[in-house]
């Protein structure tokens, strides 16, 4: 059976454009009211019955029957030797891009992850102590396809965190485990791994039971049962986001062979039907050059359905006045993935506020940064971008602020203090700091 992929053509010159675009870019997070309620009563189950209903879904859901949750954890002995008994190619590539990913992350520690304070003139202490969360869960999806690069993408980050326990759900239908996935684990340094899954392996780590425990965040992307059940436990834990289908806008100036760019814009098209492309290019003839290279490339691809799919309903080719106006487009579509294959990528870059991760330069294809390229691959969709980041250290790590004040200090804090409370109506609050307006006294018991 034979695809064709032919995405929306557009001009941003046409009358119609704003409609179309606008058309185009619409896409509901909306779940559906039958997965809300199912996934409502698999939470309100497995937090009333633990064990015995994770069992119960894993057998329903997954096809995989266990008569204990033991038997559905993997030990570090099968991780390290799942990762002992891959092709020598697939060990190297897997210890590769994990050595990049913590570089990258143990950089990013160094920048923005670590505890500061000052004193100010009259010697109070002000400050921030950074301290990581003690124990997360990181959700693997499982079932279609295979993610390790997932696995390094959340465990990694967690574990230069400083995180103390790092507990992984994966789910295994009718019991295939995953080498890789089961490799990558080992070489991100998980501390407990099971295979369950779905909506039972979220509420599994938010509200603990006998054999799973109890986790302050669930990172990692999963179908929709497993986004609205991230969305129900938030508060219990904490999770990294709602995400939606992966997407992709590239930005070109004619210059980047048209085969490249059909095929980035594959990349993220084979995900899912729900994905999105997009191409923009002020060069027309550009254009056509990469609708020929889809149309050539296409049928090589074992994944043609989806991606034909995925083109045919939310992907757009779109030919604009400039490069700059092509910048502007960008920013308002907020992108997950944003390649900017033109020859002068620094040229442009500064022009670009929203995107989840920016690729620079024709070489930088976006599938190097889904695996290897060193920053993380968990990013912001449906233009969330305009106010999210992607994963990091930072989402393992929390903040407490350090307030020491003065003798001296409290003299003047005190009196602004206690002169905002009384215009607030809290006579407590205005007088704990009054209290302190006088020379302290001596500690009793002090020496």
């Amino acid at each position: 059976m034979s695809f064709a992929a032919a995405p929306l053509r557009l001009s941003t010159s046409a009358p119609d454009f704003e409609t179309q675009f606008a058309a185009r870019l619409h896409w509901s997070a909306a779940t559906d009211r039958a997965i809300e309620q199912r996934v409502a009563d698999i939470l309100a189950d497995v937090q009333r019955r633990g064990d015995a209903a994770v069992l119960e879904y894993t057998a329903r859901f997954d096809g995989l029957s266990a008569d204990s949750m033991a038997a559905l954890e993997l030990t570090q002995a099968e991780l390290q030797a799942a990762f002992e008994g891959l092709p020598a190619a697939q060990r190297a590539a897997l210890e590769f891009a994990a050595q990049r990913v913590r570089r990258f992350h143990q950089a990013q520690l160094q920048a923005c992850g670590q505890s500061w304070s000052y004193r100010d003139e009259d010697g109070s202490l002000l400050g921030q102590k950074v301290t990581p969360l003690e124990r997360v869960g990181i959700y693997v999806p499982g079932g279609k396809a295979a993610y390790p690069s997932s696995v390094l993408m959340n465990a990694i980050p967690a574990h230069v965190a400083g995180v103390s326990e790092i507990i992984m759900v994966v789910p295994t239908p009718l019991g295939a485990k995953n080498a890789l996935v089961l490799a990558a684990a080992f070489v991100a340094g998980v501390s407990r791994a099971f295979t369950i899954g779905g909506a039972q392996a979220v509420a599994a780590l938010a509200y603990g039971s006998a054999s799973v425990p109890k986790v302050d965040k669930i990172t990692g992307p999963g179908n929709a049962y497993v986004a609205s059940a991230k969305k129900h436990v938030f508060g219990t834990v904490g999770i990294d986001m709602i995400a939606g289908p992966s997407e992709i806008l590239v930005l070109a100036d004619g210059s980047t062979p048209a085969e490249w760019v059909a095929m980035d814009l594959f990349s993220q098209a084979e995900h899912d039907e729900l994905a999105q492309s997009i191409l923009l290019c002020p060069d027309a003839a550009y254009l056509d050059a990469v609708q020929r290279e889809m149309d050539r490339l296409l049928p090589t691809l074992p994944r043609a359905a989806i991606i034909a799919k995925s083109l045919n309903d939310r992907g757009a080719l779109i030919h604009t006045r400039s490069m700059q106006e092509a910048c502007a487009i960008s920013n308002r579509i907020a992108p997950e993935h944003l390649e900017l294959a033109c020859r002068e990528p620094q040229r442009w870059e500064p022009l670009l506020q929203h995107a989840g991760a920016i690729f620079l330069g024709a070489y930088t294809s976006e599938s190097l940064g889904d695996y290897c390229a060193g920053p993380n691959h968990v990013l912001p969709t449906s233009g969330t971008a305009r106010f999210s980041s992607p994963l990091g250290v930072y989402d393992f790590q929390k903040r407490s602020s350090l307030i020491e004040v003065s003798a001296a200090g409290a003299q003047q804090l005190g009196r602004v203090a206690a002169e905002l409370a009384y215009g607030e109506g809290l006579q407590a609050h205005a007088r704990a700091a009054e209290l302190r307006l006088t020379e302290v006294p001596a500690m009793r018991g002090a020496a």
